[in-house]
């Protein structure tokens, strides 16, 4: 289908040095009495120190909460409780720093970057450095054609890979992972159900909130491309291009080339979980330079997370997307980086109640 040679991506990926989590792992019982007394921020600390390559963790301090976003045909069915054709208004919400992700990223310290991929508006409607990446506006409806060609699937997910890239050498030290889109969990429904061999109703969540008659008008659209999506199954480019979006093909490109630059990513929602699978399927150490931070209470996410071995940082906290879930899993990891780095041998073990 391309130039890109998807199975390259298995032998570049790595993971995580194993003896240096065991070694933090080790330097725990040390530190905190009683042993495991820091539970889940000490998994994450031995997680930092892994991707890092040292035993105490480094500080985060660059953190960047990236957020791919797309408009996708498969909303003028009615499957979303935003119209269709919306993601401009979300976007520049994100961009005045009104939506919830902007509020969380001020709060903690990470700076956020917009990707129009294939928003459906003007491009002048937006600032040149946010639509600097855009495919295409809008995507095809994939119950009914392909959301992309593959000459716009290749530069879809050449785009990802450049962005891992850019990401990696300004010196970023820790990725939100986030998208903005109409139509998009109907898109991450359908490739969570072929990757997953499952019907369309186990993964058919609400979404942005849909009545009873949206999620049955969801549920048949993700049949639809099921059909679409089975035959090109072996081909992970050409699934992007049929039945996922622009949004898609670069959030897969970016969570595989970060892991090949060792740059630890959190993954938001449904979206970035469905990514996340195809990611796997071309290279299996991938998951481990990503968490997942919050679960939705998406079925799909569920799916899809438990399929790549990861479990949510935080349980339903929240579902707006725009990387708002991943950036409240940013405390936890910056707590685990702090006590790492903050407790010594040299300090009295301190007693946890």
């Amino acid at each position: 289908m391309s130039g890109i040679e998807m199975d390259d991506f298995g032998a570049l990926v790595e993971r995580p040095d194993a003896g240096v989590r065991r070694d933090s792992q080790e330097r725990w019982s040390g530190l905190v009495q009683p042993s495991g007394g820091l539970g889940k921020v000490a998994e994450l600390a031995d997680w930092l120190a892994a991707v890092q390559g040292q035993v105490v963790a480094r500080p985060i301090t660059r953190p960047r909460a990236l957020v791919f976003a797309a408009d996708h045909g498969v909303a003028s069915l009615d499957v979303s409780a935003r119209p269709a054709g919306s993601v401009a208004e979300l976007v520049r919400a994100a961009l005045d720093g009104t939506s919830p992700a902007a509020i969380l990223a001020r709060q903690y310290g990470a700076e956020l970057r917009i990707v129009d991929m294939a928003v459906d508006c003007d491009p002048a409607e937006l600032p040149a450095p946010v639509t600097a990446h855009r495919v295409r506006r809008g995507s095809g409806r994939l119950d009914i054609e392909d959301a992309l060609s593959p000459e716009e699937t290749e530069k879809a997910f050449r785009s990802g890979l450049a962005l891992a890239d850019e990401e990696a050498d300004s010196g970023t030290d820790l990725v939100l992972l986030g998208d903005l889109s109409v139509g998009g969990t109907t898109a991450a429904g359908v490739l969570i159900a072929a990757l997953c061999g499952t019907d369309a109703s186990v993964v058919t969540g609400r979404g942005s909130g849909i009545d009873d008659l949206a999620w049955m008008r969801k549920c048949a659209a993700i049949r639809d491309g099921l059909r679409r999506a089975r035959p090109v199954l072996g081909d992970q480019l050409a699934l992007l291009g049929a039945v996922g979006g622009a949004d898609f093909a670069a959030i897969t490109g970016f969570l595989l080339q970060s892991a090949v630059r060792k740059l630890p990513v959190v993954l938001d929602g449904v979206v970035s979980a469905a990514c996340a699978l195809v990611a796997q399927r071309v290279a299996f150490r991938a998951p481990d330079w990503w968490v997942a931070g919050a679960g939705t209470g998406e079925a799909g996410q569920a799916k899809a997370l438990d399929r790549v071995s990861l479990e949510p940082l935080l349980d339903r906290a929240v579902a707006v997307g725009g990387a708002a879930g991943s950036l409240l899993a940013l405390p936890l990891l910056q707590a685990a980086a702090a006590l790492s780095a903050g407790l010594g041998p040299s300090e009295e073990p301190q007693p946890v109640d």
